[in-house]
């Protein structure tokens, strides 16, 4: 056997090719074999053809021609061995030119020397784009990873401390989410929905406010206190507003009404499965919000959000969300949206604002049609349809945590962004 590259051998006995990267075996002449041998062994760059002459037919006296055809037919034989090839050297004779580029088939040598050859013939070309495409393909798994995602969801949003809000007759501050693109930031945008100089609640000395936005729906979160270290969790209120029109809320007039729809039964509360749970015991940690949702000349809209969330490790666990749509006076029957899923939670900053954001696979959600509907709920019905044929993967992002409530912000009707309470449950 004469090795010609890693995996192609001469068998000058039986003349014959043979591959062991396909296990193929391509027949030789006599003479094919005697000419391929003599190029192969040659020590001289270039053989002429009397020498090949003399190889290809010993004893024998036979025109140029011979060779001539000799060499055409161990050309085409030798066609699928790109690396090998069979050059002529005008007016001096054959030259057999063997190329170390052509290597990817040595990896199924199973000859250890074969191997070890293979491995440090292979040109710097090659081995350059192995390295180039091997770093393409972990470039890739890492744009398209869970953690990736996470890290362009947050890098969307940007947090402005101290800004200044004021809410009828009184002036507060917080902090502003808003996404990279939302235009028109000045706190005239949220402040346009309500009536100025509207007489507050004696009660509210100051307020704490989150605010943000996602460029088309623009929320206010509001607590009484000065920062959010000191809210306990009651006189919350949460505005969103989903229209471009001044809402011309009166907010004396909101605080009563708000009140009476919450002292209404309520339809919601989440449903836990009997098989959620790992030894008879687990935690729930559950947050609970009523958002207004206020548009000029039409009913005031209250979404009645309810969440939890129940570990199965310090980061993973089952989610549950149920949301209740109703209006002021009860036009619309309860429009009911709730999901479940996986979900995975990862800490991280926007900006210098320390976050929690919960990446949650979808794997069940329920959309209850109303027996009816008013005009004012219509737009928030339309676009539970869509989230309820879309969505497969949501993200939640907690702002702000302490033992009674909570600011989250949330995918419905855009980024909805509201200050929770927050009760813990043994079960």
């Amino acid at each position: 056997m004469l090795k010609i590259t890693p995996y192609l051998e001469l068998d000058t006995e039986a003349n014959q090719l043979v591959d062991h990267m396909s296990g193929k075996k391509v027949i030789l002449t006599f003479s094919e074999s005697a000419v391929l041998h003599r190029l192969l062994l040659s020590s001289k760059p270039v053989c002429s053809k009397e020498e090949l002459l003399s190889a290809g037919w010993p004893d024998r006296v036979v025109a140029v021609t011979s060779l001539t055809q000799c060499i055409s037919t161990l050309r085409k034989k030798l066609d699928p061995y790109r690396e090998v090839q069979l050059k002529t050297i005008a007016r001096r004779g054959y030259q057999l030119h063997i190329s170390t580029q052509s290597h990817v088939k040595m990896l199924a040598v199973n000859d250890a020397e074969s191997m070890k050859a293979a491995f440090f013939d292979v040109s710097l070309l090659v081995k350059i784009s192995g390295i180039v495409v091997a770093l393409l393909l972990l470039v890739m798994a890492w744009y398209f990873s869970d953690y990736h995602k996470i890290k362009q969801n947050l890098a969307s949003w940007t947090v402005q401390d101290n800004f200044e809000l004021q809410v009828g007759s009184l002036k507060g501050s917080g902090k502003l989410l808003y996404k990279d693109d939302a235009p028109h930031l000045h706190p005239f945008m949220w402040e346009k929905h309500l009536q100025p100089d509207t007489n507050f609640l004696t009660c509210y000395e100051d307020f704490y406010a989150f605010a943000a936005t996602d460029g088309a729906n623009y929320s206010m979160a509001l607590c009484p206190g000065e920062d959010e270290a000191q809210c306990a969790g009651k006189g919350l209120i949460n505005l969103t507003s989903v229209d471009s029109d001044p809402a011309d809320l009166n907010l004396k007039e909101f605080v009563e009404l708000s009140t009476a729809m919450e002292q209404r039964i309520r339809y919601n509360r989440v449903m836990l499965p009997e098989s959620t749970d790992t030894s008879g015991a687990f935690l729930e940690h559950n947050y609970q919000a009523d958002v207004y949702f206020p548009v000029k000349d039409e009913l005031l809209i209250r979404a009645d959000i309810n969440m939890s969330l129940i570990y199965d490790s310090d980061d993973t666990g089952e989610f549950y969300s149920s949301t209740c749509i109703t209006d002021q006076d009860c036009l619309t029957t309860p429009i009911k949206y709730k999901l479940r899923g996986k979900f995975k939670q990862y800490s991280g900053m926007i900006d210098d604002l320390n976050v929690d954001i919960f990446q949650v696979k979808v794997e069940q959600k329920d959309l209850i049609k109303p027996d009816k509907l008013n005009d004012s709920a219509v737009r928030f019905y339309r676009d539970l349809r869509k989230r309820d044929i879309k969505d497969e993967e949501l993200y939640f992002i907690r702002v702000h945590q302490d033992h009674k409530t909570a600011v989250w912000t949330i995918p419905l009707f855009g980024q909805v962004t509201a200050w929770y309470h927050y009760e813990r449950f043994d079960i």
